[in-house]
């Protein structure tokens, strides 16, 4: 079985390449594995070197070292090859994937609890012909994290600080009206909203979890649909929303199940896919169940910090 480590240098605010090839080189040494270190170098070559070393057909361990939207291009990369499975060792700024694992996300940053880990099916969730393995968003909370870059290069800032500011100035900027057409399997709405978010995980923006019930394995997408307000009552709501209290004010925000969800408008509409962000007048997503191998530290759960759902 062969171990690529696929890292971007780029990741975070220091470059872990050195401390990535340490970790390859006392695997080979210790263990006797056959590891390749690849560097990435443009947006997209992560997918690309992903699907190329799983079309060989040998088997594969890829390690995708940088931050979610590393893992995002490899996880897009390995999606429906059953002789390879992916895992994440963080080196970004905001790690959201591996949120979801509690606290085995620690042990993720170390090869040596990873390399013979227990391999187990992700669902992920299709938009546009594209792929994602958290959340795919589309409104306010999609503009934020097109803009967050902006903030991430500031030394002050962490992850969800470069967030948080990112909010603020997208707030300040173009407010949260969107009128949308949005079917959710057979209903279709019509109305004003502030966002559509769809949950296979359950962290985005360093750490908010707007629908703490959703899981990564269960054949079942959670959309969180929220109307737009005011700017004022947006600020005073984010908290509640960013701990997944939803349920708390169900007259701004809904949370459904449905298979496929199709958003149209006359404008621009701003998605973003586990942070990579594009632009569309029409957006459809779905779920792509059990399509990736995923493979963590011995008994780990990519449904840690899921809760039940809150009761009716």
């Amino acid at each position: 079985m062969r171990h690529v480590f696929i890292i971007n240098p780029k990741a975070g605010r220091h470059d872990q390449t050195a401390r990535i090839y340490a970790m390859a080189d006392q695997l080979r040494r210790r263990h006797g594995l056959a590891c390749t270190c690849l560097l990435t170098d443009r947006p997209g070559s992560a997918s690309r070197m992903a699907r190329r070393l799983a079309e060989e057909g040998s088997p594969l361990r890829v390690y995708a070292c940088g931050g979610d939207g590393t893992a995002h291009e490899v996880a897009a990369g390995l999606a429906g090859c059953p002789n390879a499975a992916m895992t994440c060792i963080p080196a970004g700024t905001g790690n959201d994937l591996l949120r979801n694992f509690g606290p085995d996300m620690a042990r993720f940053h170390d090869a040596q609890a990873l390399w013979d880990g227990d391999v187990f099916p992700l669902d992920m969730i299709e938009c546009n012909g594209r792929l994602c393995l958290t959340i795919a968003c589309s409104g306010i909370d999609a503009q934020v994290a097109e803009g967050v870059h902006r903030f991430s290069r500031s030394p002050l800032l962490n992850g969800r600080g470069s967030y948080l500011c990112s909010a603020a100035a997208e707030l300040l900027a173009h407010g949260l009206r969107h009128r949308w057409s949005v079917s959710l399997d057979d209903e279709t709405v019509e109305e004003d909203l502030a966002l559509v978010s769809m949950c296979n995980g359950r962290y985005y923006g360093g750490g908010s979890m707007p629908v703490p019930e959703a899981r990564m394995d269960d054949g079942v997408l959670h959309t969180i649909l929220v109307r737009t307000v005011s700017r004022a009552t947006f600020v005073r709501l984010f908290p509640a929303y960013s701990a997944g209290a939803y349920h708390r004010f169900p007259d701004i925000a809904r949370v459904v199940t449905a298979r496929t969800v199709r958003i149209r408008s006359q404008e621009d509409i701003v998605t973003c896919l586990d942070g990579e962000c594009f632009h569309s007048r029409e957006v459809t997503l779905r779920l792509s169940d059990r399509r990736v191998n995923f493979f963590g530290p011995r008994g780990c759960d990519p449904n840690a910090t899921a809760v039940p759902p809150p009761e009716a």
